[in-house]
């Protein structure tokens, strides 16, 4: 009864009947593991900010390049987004065409060259092109790891409290795991930020260019983690039935959901439904694809969402999270806070306190709202910042 009322008395039929949590279940443990290795891959966005700013704070890098400042300085740091936009028109279309994995293997290899050219740059030209890279190869990672989560992601009682039977269960398994992954990447981008941010601290007193080198080197730690434990990884079952190799994807959902590990043992009622259930979304996506872009604009109600969509998205980046994230010395600055201890002191707090607002905002917005935190917090700080 109780999973008739978490995942729906349908799918409740196909679950195996086990007292046992996911954890305590070798299959599901084994799955789980593997998908961290995706999840690494929010790490990209969160150590690129943290680290520019502690590069910034450094008299050594700043000697080295000759004192980057206006242009060349913006240039510096608007690389890395450049380099996601010129990544983003395709990555979509090659995660579809050849695989999640082989775009994800892909990035990962960029973001490792882009760390070597980086942290053996000898002018700025080189820097910059190593961050172009950074960001090119980071969207071939950002972009397909979280669809080989969710299309991964096994349901299970304990994991999936979905109340919407609107949806099929695949939808609601993508929709919870795509929360969850949000969550837990926000977590990684947090801590990566953290740790590019107290590397520079501790760095700041070699009296050499390996006081920003060493820096630039620990940002392919993450990427050489994914590379060394890829090959494990499987590729999406959802991808593999849109290309026509279903007898594929149920060997793979046998594996880890259900943990038969030969073909001849066949397939539990669970992996069939499964199947089945990825077959119907994609022929009820087919045949939404027939409206076009269009339909964005057609009609008030779609305008109204679009614009919608596409404000929440810009006011977020208008809000001066920018400016503190790569620009965060010249503010200090410009309030007479100039000594690099002080600077690269207050860059490792500041990441710290962002990972604690945004870990209890993540908690929150189920319980307050999303429109609650989108307005509220944003007017409380800036009443917080008029008063002091």
């Amino acid at each position: 009864m109780k999973d008739e009322q978490i995942v729906g008395a349908a799918l409740a039929e196909v679950l195996p009947k086990t007292d046992r949590y996911w954890f305590q279940q070798p299959h599901l443990l084994r799955l789980n593991l593997l998908l961290l290795i995706p999840l690494l891959s929010s790490s990209v966005a969160g150590y690129d900010g943290s680290l520019m700013n502690g590069l910034q704070s450094l008299q050594q890098w700043r000697e080295y390049f000759g004192h980057p400042a206006g242009v060349r300085l913006g240039v510096v740091n608007a690389a890395q987004s450049i380099g996601s936009v010129l990544a983003l028109p395709i990555v979509g279309y090659l995660a579809d065409r050849f695989g999640r994995k082989p775009v994800l293997l892909s990035g990962i290899i960029l973001i490792i060259i882009a760390t070597i050219i980086q942290s053996t740059s000898i002018n700025l030209t080189m820097f910059i092109i190593s961050r172009l890279v950074v960001g090119f190869g980071g969207m071939f990672v950002v972009h397909p790891s979280p669809m080989l989560i969710a299309e991964l992601a096994c349901k299970h009682p304990e994991q999936d409290e979905m109340k919407d039977f609107s949806l099929t269960d695949d939808e609601k398994t993508r929709h919870t795991v795509k929360n969850t992954h949000q969550l837990i990447g926000l977590c990684i981008i947090l801590v990566r930020a953290i740790l590019a941010s107290w590397t520079t601290f501790g760095c700041q007193d070699y009296q050499s260019e390996w006081a920003w080198r060493v820096p630039s080197i620990l940002q392919a730690g993450f990427p050489l983690a994914q590379l060394c434990f890829y090959a494990w990884v499987p590729e999406s079952p959802r991808w593999l039935v849109a290309r026509e190799r279903t007898t594929e994807a149920a060997a793979i959902l046998a594996k880890y959901y259900s943990g038969i590990h030969a073909p001849s043992e066949g397939h539990t009622p669970l992996v069939r439904r499964e199947v089945a259930e990825i077959v119907q979304t994609i022929q009820q996506e087919k045949s939404a694809e027939t409206t076009g872009w269009v339909a964005l604009v057609s009609t008030p109600g779609n305008r109204k969402r679009t614009l919608i969509a596409v404000c929440v998205g810009a006011f977020a980046q208008w809000n001066g999270t920018g400016v503190v994230s790569y620009y965060l010395t010249l503010v200090l600055n410009t309030v007479g806070i100039t000594d690099t201890f002080t600077q690269t002191l207050i860059n490792g707090l500041l990441q710290i306190f962002n990972f604690a607002a945004a870990l209890s905002a993540a908690f929150l917005v189920d319980r307050l709202g999303r429109r609650t935190l989108f307005v509220g917090f944003p007017i409380t700080g800036e009443l917080v910042r008029t008063v002091g």
